[in-house]
């Protein structure tokens, strides 16, 4: 088997000397499309191994495989010049008009990827490394593709310090626990509105896998995983990332979410589970808020996605849902989203997280919302989650890890109020104003009393700080 972390740190080093990437978020998007294309053709190699009436949505001389042509699976193929040109004159455009008109899921899936994502790098001879590194790899190798998915996993994970790319990615530790709480069942529809991705979508596959007793069942797991996404980038992430957890064909539409009126989904269109960490922060785009009923019509994307997740649920279907503190409380429009949420379903567990979770592209309180919809609210259970002993922040080297929700989960069927869990009635939060962000009452203030050798030397350092910013205003004067 290669030496898969050797490789992709090869490949690493080889796009850093190239002219035409500037910053993480390209180079994955790059590594990104031809990942894609090499381990979706080491799957067309396979199936058609296994189906001789299978043919690839791939054209014979846009095919990664060496028999099928020179431009990526021979070592010793095209380069320079000539394969930068054929890569951004030829496969480029070629991919991006697949025919899709006799309904071939996979052609489909291909023209999406190649749509929305782009060749960055300048220099033909660095493209021919970076794919003769590739072929290395063989993903029709069950122990290597595995392998590779865990490491695949480190790679999404560096888009949390790529600038605004971090929002497309919910540490696994956060998807795992959810899925786990929820716990989908085999022939249960779910999905995941915003999969960015795919975290929530194969946490499911996996929790799924370990239910499933033949091969049949294991094969229906991906008719009933599904996600969203309109971002080429993570489009293209969440479906090789399910390549990679055996689904052949990934359920993965590219869409705005929002898009639709909400009056146009129907009964056939709800689902058992619904697993998502919906954007926060954003500011809805196109109008799409007049896909919604008048009085709940708002810019904020964190709440349009609650009043949507709602509604695609069916009665008696669970969700398990990342909110910001910001949909936990206010007024007008944002009491009556909550209001809503109360009354058409049960919503008998809030666990709050530290504000760090999500850092460095999110700073704010987060809370974990678990819900069935089709029984009112009769009170709300809240646990707080506290970071590990001697830390004070989550960041990239100490992130929040899986194990420390097994005293939530040693909780969560035997509850009972404590230091760290308690709960509200329903009436106390009516009388609120549908107010969902309640603090801990246990919980004590930390209050530090200075001594006067401490205020000294705070005050002394304020002075430097003043004195510093003021010569710096004065030097941009000048």
């Amino acid at each position: 088997m290669a030496n898969i972390s050797g490789v992709i740190k090869s490949i690493r080093a080889i796009m850093w000397q190239d002219s035409g990437l500037n910053g993480d978020a390209q180079r994955v998007e790059q590594l990104g499309w031809m990942l894609f294309l090499k381990i979706f053709s080491d799957k067309d190699r396979e199936l058609e191994l296994l189906n001789d009436n299978y043919k690839s949505p791939i054209p014979l001389e846009y095919h990664w495989i060496k028999e099928k042509g020179n431009w990526a699976g021979d070592d010793e193929g095209i380069t320079g010049d000539d394969l930068l040109n054929f890569v951004d004159q030829n496969l480029f455009p070629a991919l991006r008009n697949l025919d899709i008109s006799v309904g071939n899921g996979r052609a489909l899936i291909v023209r999406e990827v190649f749509m929305g994502n782009n060749n960055y790098m300048k220099s033909g001879i660095n493209i021919r490394k970076v794919l003769n590194k590739l072929n290395e790899l063989d993903f029709n190798i069950a122990k290597e593709r595995h392998a590779f998915g865990e490491l695949y996993e480190g790679i999404l994970k560096d888009l949390q310090s790529a600038g605004k790319s971090g929002e497309y990615y919910t540490p696994r530790a956060i998807t795992n626990f959810i899925t786990d709480i929820v716990c989908p069942k085999l022939g249960e529809r779910i999905l995941d509105p915003s999969c960015g991705t795919g975290g929530y979508l194969t946490s499911a596959i996996e929790h799924l896998k370990n239910q499933a007793n033949s091969i049949e069942e294991r094969q229906n797991i991906q008719e009933n995983v599904m996600g969203w996404e309109y971002k080429p980038l993570p489009y293209l992430l969440a479906t090789t990332n399910l390549i990679l957890h055996d689904i052949e064909l990934p359920r993965i539409v590219f869409r705005d979410s929002l898009d639709q009126p909400l009056s146009s989904y129907k009964e056939r269109d709800r689902v058992e589970v619904i697993l998502a960490n919906p954007p926060f922060g954003g500011i809805v785009a196109n109008n799409n808020e007049k896909n919604f009923p008048q009085s709940f019509r708002t810019k904020d994307s964190a709440d349009l996605f609650l009043i949507l997740m709602i509604h695609l649920l069916k009665d008696g279907g669970r969700a398990g849902i990342v909110l910001p503190d910001g949909s936990l409380t206010g007024e007008g429009i944002k009491q009556r989203v909550r209001q809503k949420l109360l009354e058409e379903c049960n919503l008998h567990t809030i666990v709050r997280l530290p504000n760090s979770v999500f850092q460095p592209y999110a700073t704010v309180a987060t809370n974990l919302l678990f819900f069935e919809k089709g029984k009112k609210t009769k009170e709300v259970w809240y646990y707080e989650h506290k970071l590990p002993d001697g830390q004070k922040a989550y960041n990239k080297t100490r992130p929040i890890r899986l194990e420390e929700f097994e005293p939530i989960k040693e909780w969560w069927n035997n509850r009972h109020e404590n230091d760290v869990s308690w709960k509200v009635g329903i009436k106390s939060i009516i009388e609120s104003g549908y107010d969902l962000d309640v603090k801990n009452p246990k919980k004590q203030e930390d209050v530090h009393e200075y001594t006067c050798a401490e205020l000294i030397k705070l005050l002394g350092e304020s002075m430097e700080n003043s004195k510093d910013l003021l010569n710096q205003l004065s030097d941009s004067l000048k």
